[in-house]
């Protein structure tokens, strides 16, 4: 892990204590600088599915900076009294990094979410960010990724962009980090908001920290995943306990 931030471990995972401003300004000294960093965006399930596979928790390790995406961690940090600043989530970071990039024509390269999404995604990057380079991009549904493989070493793109969700994306992105020097980060299902295709819960449900709330009322099925938050939060209350 880098170390340019103190972390926070919340069941055993450690998440850097930043702001959203500190933690984007030095995503922007790294891009600068050409570093090989990797991004992982953890919240609550990540956590429980980390503690159940320690294959993955030992992946998820091997990140530069574990960033608080989800109101659980933050909870979870202030039961054991080392409160974080607050969330840095992967979808936010991702808008401001196409931004920064769009102003330093960077390049990108985008992996994951369905062909109709990310063919959206490209379109929607072209229109609202025309200075940033698009070096290429693939969707999610893929067996053979040589091909990928071979574009992101060939083009070094500045920052790769991997929607394939967890665990998938993170063990894809620690295997291959090694091709460019790039931010490397996983961003689950941000390429569906970006292109419209999921709506990010309103304004009011965020400040209120009810994004789960109203992704269950979007998507009912989504229930048996929010079962873990409760679990989560009564296992740091034994570990605070503990301590």
């Amino acid at each position: 892990m880098n170390m340019s931030f103190p972390t926070v471990t919340v069941l055993g995972v450690p998440f850097i204590k930043a702001t959203n401003a500190q933690f984007l300004n030095q995503l922007y000294q790294d891009l600068k600088q050409h570093k090989n960093r990797f991004v992982v965006t953890a919240n609550p399930e990540i956590v429980m599915y980390a503690r159940d596979h320690h294959d993955y928790l030992n992946t998820v390790l091997t990140a530069d900076y574990i960033t608080p995406d989800g109101i659980g961690i933050i909870q979870g940090a202030k039961i054991l009294k080392q409160p974080l600043p607050e969330r840095v989530t992967g979808y936010d970071t991702m808008l401001a990094l196409f931004k920064f990039a769009n102003a330093h024509h960077l390049k990108v390269y985008l992996l994951g979410a369905k062909p109709e999404v990310i063919h959206a995604v490209l379109h929607k990057l072209t229109v609202e960010y025309p200075h940033l380079e698009i070096v290429g991009a693939h969707d999610g549904y893929f067996k053979d990724d040589s091909d990928i493989l071979n574009t992101i070493h060939a083009k070094q793109p500045d920052l790769v962009f991997v929607a394939t969700g967890f665990p998938k994306q993170e063990e894809w992105i620690a295997r291959n980090r090694y091709l460019s020097d790039s931010v490397w980060m996983g961003v689950g299902g941000s390429f569906d908001v970006f292109a419209g295709a999921v709506k990010r819960a309103p304004k009011i449900f965020q400040t209120l920290h009810l994004e789960w709330f109203y992704r269950l009322l979007q998507e009912p099925s989504r229930y048996k995943r929010m079962l873990v938050l409760p679990k989560y939060l009564g296992l740091v209350k034994k570990e605070a306990k503990r301590n």
